[in-house]
């Protein structure tokens, strides 16, 4: 059976893997780590493409913990930004969390009428690989981007979901693909500290999450999928726990 990877960035891109593709959203500062360190707390999470379907999404929610960003800012009534740090150290796990963030939501709410949508950060980058491998042909591994750039980080952490898939058998889809693989493949994190995702976060006095970022790496065994509006762990309900407990000892 012949295998696919490809790289690709931004919302729209979304519609050109349409086609039998797996979509892995990947938007390292910050919405998918955001995400992914939520589900690791048992906590549900409801990720939202714009103000108007939270506020939606909320109203059907009991005690909605609203998560996020338009444009860098918080918006009004939100109760965080979109930060895995300050998420993780609030304890009202019960409560179900709506996550708007300006690219990185979008890229996964584009992708809901896939077969497969998964959700990627450099938390679980290695757990999506292994479930990708036993499941799925055709991938398309797509960056948010910010401000018309794919951004550092995401490259990073696509081209590492890649690399891993390319060593599995999987063949590159394009030579942008190869390309990207290539710069980034052996690169250590320190590599995208030049992105101007961190800088914002150094001008917004936001560095916690660079920390929680640089310090979270393949920690969370467990690949991620949209159902519906909600992300949910991959056929691994009841293992969940054993994640929650890693998570919280991490």
């Amino acid at each position: 059976m012949h295998r696919t990877v490809a790289i690709d960035c931004f919302p729209e891109s979304v519609a050109h893997y349409q086609d039998g593709y797996a979509i892995v959203a990947v938007d390292v500062i910050r919405a998918t780590t955001t995400a992914i360190t939520g589900v690791a707390a048992g906590r549900k999470c409801y990720p939202v493409p714009s103000l108007e379907t939270a506020v939606g999404v909320a109203s059907k929610l009991d005690r909605p913990l609203l998560v996020g960003e338009v444009g860098g800012d918080m918006p009004e009534n939100f109760d965080l930004p979109n930060s895995p740090a300050r998420l993780t150290a609030r304890t009202d796990v019960e409560r179900p969390m709506v996550l708007l963030s300006t690219t990185g939501t979008r890229v996964i709410w584009a992708a809901r009428k896939n077969a497969s949508c998964y959700i990627a950060c450099l938390r679980n980058y290695r757990a999506v690989v292994q479930h990708l491998a036993r499941n799925h042909a055709k991938v398309a591994v797509i960056g948010a981007g910010s401000r018309d750039e794919f951004r550092e980080e995401d490259q990073l952490c696509c081209a590492w979901i890649a690399r891993d898939l390319l060593a599995q058998g999987f063949a590159s889809a394009n030579e942008r693909t190869t390309e990207i693989v290539r710069r980034w493949q052996d690169a250590p994190l320190s590599s995208f500290l030049m992105s101007n995702s961190v800088a914002y976060l150094r001008r917004s006095g936001q560095m916690e999450d660079l920390d929680f970022v640089l310090s979270h790496v393949d920690d969370f065994p467990f690949a991620v999928e949209l159902k519906g509006e909600q992300l949910v762990v991959c056929g691994e309900e009841e293992r969940l726990p054993l994640a929650v407990a890693a998570a919280q000892t991490s």
